[in-house]
């Protein structure tokens, strides 16, 4: 049973095939902490607590025994929040011990009920806590009478600090002054039994973790005090990066940990992760070579696999410098480093290794802006064939996306979505299934269907993981969350609702801090829906401002919003020559969507020197190709542009005939924006096929007359919404000559009220027919 108890404490480490039993050379057998964790344990079993108490103690007994010691007060307040009642039970027992004599912590030790000679206690011998207990019996039984000596004085020492000093958190605990050999189970000397009280309290021990993720460690921590800190860090890291430690502290933290033990390979890989946090190129690639060196040289894989570990981890070193190369846009390191790992895998004969390779070569190719299909396909038959899901699932979503931008059906792309889903829960990959929700929020908005988008991502928020959460961590922070969170704020701010989107980009902001790997996701967005509503609101100079902050974070957007503003400003050739280089640009990566874009606003110019009759083969060029790739939002954005020109080329019946087919899913999709500015346009359509007159001359078809009236109603209600003066002066205009027309002289005064008041606001010339959509 020696080995039992050993193997659950202690990790010794091989180094050159030489066992250390302590690489940090601090022994925490026997601390007071662990006494007071030991005190907790037995008023836990004697005393009679409520079941959500005991239920709440038993999920922290593992965190207070792995973890690092706490303060006192940070111990009594930690049991406190849980059960009042033990937590008063313990203090008064600490208090018995501390405020008496030896006798009395010799009293509790040999009344402490142990799992092996007590069969009415609740801790089994077989379970962690009858482990614990047994090992610190052992513990204090083979301690010299010096040794207990000194037990008991820190103890006292413990006990009374918390109370010398009001603030817990900056009470630093003693240590007992021990060398390799102290309160070790495999020592029976007294080497230490002439140390004076002083030397006790030289090496603090740091403040605990477990209550303050703001508060590093200050001293040398135990073997499995490390092991437990770096595992939760890692964790918190993937799933919370909030909880975890700043990146500053966490690095302070590791330094300090390595300062001890250079050779802790998975403090190496911790370190690693942090620099990835704050895109430290240098220093990610240093740490994550010496992680594969330290694991190399520490012989764990060597143990279990021969020299086939020593190969192994030669592979795995190369393809993780590929992937890090690849997430800092490194393609051509990246690349070499691949092919460096493709050459050692396949002549180790490392299928999966090869499969791994194979994956993050048709990323790569992707990065590229290369056609990678053959290799994606190629890759998930042989993950299906190796029997790797995970691996198998990625190309396919690959696939889905690649299918999406290459203008695949949306049934075709959302069967396979389909099945994939049914992988996803047949193995329980509950990331994968975020990650496949948030892609068919994207699907359902590049192809306009806004409904379809919302309820996907309402879905994906609502969703319980299947991950298992510790340490208080919810599934709610991984890119899948940030890219359905900023769909939901774009889906709102294209219906006017701010406050909500400011809700939600304050959460974001909260859930994603400026440093943390997504930030750049929600900061695009933000800015993105910034500048849309200053253009709305007819305010150009503060979007202006914002076209350098949105290049920073993607250069495409950047010179798109950049020609927009141009544009507004009526700086035609300047804005002709960014969409031209975005053309250019846009068409050699396949960015669909913005070629589309970009062909829109360059006919808008057109238009602005009335060439309307040259804007037509761009627009029809544009139809088609949002037809050819189902892009329905901008298929009628395209039919609104078309129904323009034929309404300026004097044809606005056949305008109003083209407009029904694009109204319908525009006001079922689209945003209100896109709402008013159809109706103002059928409204226009509709008196011009009237055979109405600004001047009052022939006669006009009441009828008809009557709907404009109603649809520009309905158009105004929109832009009042978003505020967009500039096309309310608009609708104004056309009512007051509406009004008079039909003899409705109230109505025409107020509507040319409204329209003087907002040409007096907005102190630019009205031109009496609206040369803009």
């Amino acid at each position: 049973m020696a080995s039992v108890h050993e193997n659950l404490y202690f990790n010794p480490m091989m180094t050159n095939g030489v066992v250390h039993a302590n690489v940090f050379g601090i022994k925490d057998w026997v601390t007071p902490y662990k006494i007071s964790v030991l005190a907790l344990l037995y008023d836990m079993t004697a005393s009679k607590i409520t079941l959500p108490e005991r239920r709440r103690l038993n999920k922290l007994i593992l965190p207070l025994q792995q973890g690092p010691d706490l303060t006192l007060g940070q111990f009594l307040k930690t049991v406190e929040e849980c059960c009042p009642q033990t937590a008063y039970a313990v203090k008064l027992r600490l208090h018995e011990m501390a405020e008496g004599e030896l006798k009395d912590m010799e009293y509790f030790f040999s009344t402490l009920p142990t799992p092996f000679t007590a069969f009415d206690t609740e801790a089994y011998k077989t379970s962690v806590v009858g482990l614990f207990m047994r090992h610190m019996l052992l513990a204090y039984n083979k301690l010299s009478f010096s040794q207990v000596y000194k037990l008991y004085k820190s103890l006292q020492h413990y006990y009374h600090s918390h109370f010398a000093k009001p603030t817990d958190g900056q009470v630093s605990l003693p240590a007992l002054a021990a060398d390799d050999s102290e309160m070790d189970l495999t020592s029976t000397e007294d080497t230490v039994g002439d140390r004076i009280d002083k030397e006790e309290t030289d090496n603090p021990l740091h403040e605990s973790e477990l209550r303050n993720d703001n508060t590093p460690s200050k001293g040398p921590l135990s073997q499995k005090q490390a092991e437990y800190f770096l595992a939760r860090q890692a964790y918190l890291l993937k799933n919370d990066e909030n909880k975890a430690l700043k990146p500053a502290a966490l690095q302070e933290e590791l330094n300090n940990m390595l300062k001890f033990n250079p050779d802790f390979a998975e403090a190496h890989y911790l370190n690693y992760l942090n620099s990835m946090r704050v895109q430290d190129i240098f220093l990610s690639a240093h740490s994550l070579l010496h992680y594969f060196d330290r694991l190399i040289l520490s012989g764990n894989e060597g143990k279990s696999n021969g020299d086939e570990g020593y190969g192994r981890s030669l592979r795995y070193a190369a393809l993780n410098l590929a992937s890090l190369h690849c997430r800092f846009g490194h393609y051509q390191q990246a690349d070499l480093a691949l092919q460096e790992a493709i050459r050692i895998a396949q002549e180790s004969n490392d299928h999966v290794c090869l499969q791994h390779c194979l994956s993050w070569l048709y990323t790569l190719e992707q990065m590229r802006g290369s056609d990678s299909t053959v290799l994606t396909e190629d890759s998930v038959k042989m993950a299906a064939h190796f029997c790797l899901p995970y691996l198998a699932s990625l190309g396919i979503q690959s696939l889905v996306q690649q299918g999406a931008t290459q203008g695949k059906t949306a049934h075709k792309l959302m069967d396979a979505l389909k099945a994939l889903d049914i992988l996803h829960w047949k193995h329980s990959l509950s990331e994968l299934i975020e990650i496949s929700l948030a892609q068919t929020t994207s699907i359902w908005r590049m192809y306009g269907k806004s409904t379809m988008a919302l309820q996907q991502a309402q879905l994906l928020l609502n969703m319980s993981s299947l991950e298992p959460v510790n340490f208080g961590v919810q599934q709610n922070n991984t890119e899948a969350f940030t890219v359905a969170l900023c769909h939901l704020a774009e889906l709102h701010a294209e219906q006017g609702l701010y406050s909500s989107v400011s809700e939600i980009l304050q959460h974001l902001k909260e859930q994603f801090p400026p440093h943390s790997q997504h930030a750049k996701l929600w900061m695009l967005c933000d800015l993105k829906i910034q500048f849309d509503r200053h253009m709305h609101e007819g305010k150009y100079h503060l979007a202006e401002q914002l076209v350098t902050a949105v290049s920073a974070l993607n250069k495409t957007e950047g010179l798109y919003r950049k020609a927009q503003v141009l544009k507004a400003l009526n700086r035609s050739t300047e804005a002709y020559g960014v969409l031209q280089r975005l053309q250019t640009h846009c068409e050699k990566r396949k960015c669909i969507e913005v070629v589309i874009r970009v062909m829109l606003s360059t006919a808008e110019l057109h238009w602005e020197s009335s060439g309307f009759s040259t804007a037509l083969p761009l627009l029809l060029q544009a139809l088609a190709l949002a037809r050819q790739h189902h892009l329905q939002s901008l298929a009628s954005e395209a039919i609104l542009h078309l129904a323009y020109t034929q309404l300026m080329l004097g044809v606005p019946q056949q305008a109003l005939t083209v407009l029904h087919e694009a109204i319908e899913p525009i006001l079922a999709h689209g945003g209100v924006m896109d709402k008013g500015r159809a109706l103002l346009l059928t409204a226009r359509c509709q008196m011009a096929v009237a055979g109405f007159r600004p001047n009052g001359q022939g006669q006009a078809d009441l009828h008809l007359a009557v709907l404009a009236v109603d649809t520009l109603n309905e158009a105004a209600a929109y832009f009042s919404k978003l505020n967009c003066k500039e096309r309310l002066r608009d609708v104004h205009y056309l009512q007051a000559q509406l009004h008079r027309s039909l003899g409705q002289t109230s109505q025409s005064n107020k509507s040319a009220m409204l329209f003087r008041l907002l040409d007096q606001e907005l102190q630019s010339p009205a031109p009496t027919v609206s040369m803009r959509l």
